[in-house]
C-alpha cells in the first residue's frame, strides 16, 4: 500500500508540474505573438483549461500505469533461500502420534508463486491420520504456541486452524472427505503485504 501511495504522490506531483509548465509555455507564446500584451492578462481559460485537463489526465494515467507495471514485473527470482527457510521449519515435521506422511507426499512441498505483483513463498506437508480433527487441532495449538505462533481466527475446534508469526501464516487444513490433513506455511516477499489468517 505504501508503494501505491508513493506512486500516486509522484504522479500527482509530476502532473502538477506539467500543468504549471504548460500554462507558462502558453503565456510565453502569447507574449511572443503580441509583445504589447501585459503578462498579467488572464489566459483564455477555455483552451488552457481543456488542454491542461487532458494533459494532466494523460500524465496521471501514464505515471500510475508505470507503477503498476513495476509491481507486475516482480518474480520469484532470488527467493530460493527464503523457500528453503520455510521448508526447514520444525513445525512442518511435527505431527500427532499415529499420523504418517501421506503416500506421494514424502517431501516437503515448497516453492514460490508470483501473480499480479505478489510474490509468495510457501512450504507444506500432507499427513494421513486415522484420528479426529480435535486431536490434530489440540496438537498444533500446543506446538504452534510453544514455537511462538499467535492464533488467528477460529470458528470452532473442527474448522481449519491458522496462526501467524514474523510475517508468515501457518494453516492446518482438513479435507472435506478422507482422513488426514495438510499443514502449510506461506509468506509474502518484498511487497509490504503480510500473510495472515
Amino acid at each position: 500500500m505504501k508503494r501505491w501511495t508513493a506512486c500516486a504522490a509522484v504522479a500527482v506531483g509530476v502532473t502538477g508540474l506539467a500543468v504549471d509548465g504548460i500554462r507558462r509555455l502558453i503565456e510565453l507564446r502569447r507574449l511572443r505573438a503580441d509583445p504589447d500584451l501585459e503578462p498579467a492578462l488572464p489566459l483564455r481559460t477555455g483552451i488552457t483549461r481543456t488542454t491542461s485537463l487532458l494533459l494532466a489526465s494523460a500524465l496521471l494515467a501514464v505515471s500510475l500505469t508505470g507503477c503498476a507495471l513495476l509491481d507486475l514485473a516482480r518474480t520469484c527470482e532470488g527467493t530460493d533461500a527464503r523457500v528453503a527457510e520455510l521448508a526447514a521449519l520444525d513445525i512442518l515435521d511435527s505431527r500427532p502420534d499415529e499420523a504418517a506422511v501421506a503416500r506421494g507426499f514424502e517431501k516437503v512441498d515448497a516453492g514460490c508463486w508470483a501473480d499480479s505483483g505478489d510474490v509468495v513463498v510457501y512450504a507444506g506437508r500432507t499427513y494421513a491420520f486415522p484420528g479426529t480433527r480435535d486431536e490434530v487441532a489440540t496438537h498444533y495449538r500446543t506446538v504452534a504456541l510453544r514455537d511462538g505462533w499467535s492464533p488467528g481466527r477460529e470458528a470452532s475446534p473442527s474448522d481449519d486452524l491458522c496462526f501467524t508469526k514474523d510475517a508468515m501464516s501457518l494453516q492446518v487444513v482438513f479435507p472435506t472427505a478422507g482422513a488426514g490433513y495438510s499443514i502449510n506455511v506461506d509468506s509474502y516477499v518484498n511487497s509490504g503485504a503480510v500473510s495472515g489468517c
